[in-house]
């Protein structure tokens, strides 16, 4: 199965064409995202099995593992294929508790750039974003570093995640934006002006949590009827969603199985009416 190969396409910052429907990398660590995956051989199975249903864009972080999941990318895949997209993030911090602490503090943000690319064996990551604002440090102040890190040639494009409409119009004035990683799934569209902002200025919007982890919200009985009629499971239909919800959407499913992976991929196949549409709009 491979990844629908029609004008579901976005250009990310109007020059890295990817298919809609990308992988997130961040399953391939250990329990609770932290330390080495049961099986490091089988992780890299996957990212080669990702890059054979003609997935175009993979998604990870230094905050994965920290830091495995960038590695076993860079181990698995480099050098990587010429359409490959690989999209990380920075700013994020882990503590042996598994908290996720936010760390914006622009020499931090500088020494971090410097592992993802040593990780991923590569001189210029394609796509690097902010991973989350950090209440301690002056927002602009991050973001003007990534656009510094840009300037150097050390990012191809620079993304931000988990801001508001005001913080992505802030960001906007001192650098490109690429696109926006925020929360959203069928069951919760909290961050419905985030996206709405990102269509009307073609930004990607990458949906974080696009599964929900299988919370359907007011949307389950609607969802499982429309899964029934489509021959699916309702994890494809809400990809599906997802899919034809925005066209600057890029759902990235993550996985650590080659046949989740597989049926995740499926659901680009799926084309939804307008009728199930509505129903699932409403």
């Amino acid at each position: 199965m491979t990844v629908e190969n029609h004008s579901d396409t976005f250009d990310i910052g109007g020059e890295l064409t990817v298919h809609r429907l990308g992988y997130g990398a961040m399953r391939l660590t250990g329990e609770n995202i932290i330390g080495e995956p049961d099986d490091s051989e089988e992780a890299h199975r996957v990212l080669h099995e990702v890059i054979a249903t003609g997935t175009d864009l993979i998604d990870t972080a230094d905050s994965y593992g920290p830091a495995v999941s960038e590695r076993l990318i860079g181990e698995a895949l480099h050098p990587y294929p010429d359409d490959l997209v690989v999209a990380t993030k920075g700013g994020l911090l882990r503590n042996a508790d598994g908290e996720w602490l936010p760390n914006g503090d622009p020499d931090y943000l500088r020494n971090a750039i410097l592992g993802s690319l040593d990780r991923l064996r590569v001189d210029q990551i394609d796509l690097y974003q902010f991973h989350r604002p950090d209440p301690d440090v002056d927002f602009e102040e991050s973001v003007q570093t990534l656009a510094e890190l840009k300037d150097e040639g050390k990012i191809g494009h620079v993304g931000l995640s988990n801001v508001s409409v005001e913080q992505l119009d802030t960001a906007r004035d001192i650098v490109d934006i690429a696109t926006v990683q925020n929360r959203f799934n069928i069951g919760d569209r909290e961050q419905e002006d985030v996206l709405d902002a990102c269509e009307e200025t073609g930004i990607g919007f990458i949906p974080w949590y696009p599964l929900g982890a299988g919370d359907l919200g007011d949307k389950a009985d609607a969802v499982e009827e429309i899964a029934d009629a489509h021959d699916a499971t309702t994890q494809q239909i809400a990809l599906a969603w997802l899919l034809h919800r925005s066209e600057v959407m890029l759902p990235i499913p993550g996985t650590s199985s080659v046949d989740h992976l597989h049926d995740n991929v499926a659901a680009s196949h799926i084309d939804l009416s307008d009728e199930e549409m509505s129903r699932l709009n409403e």
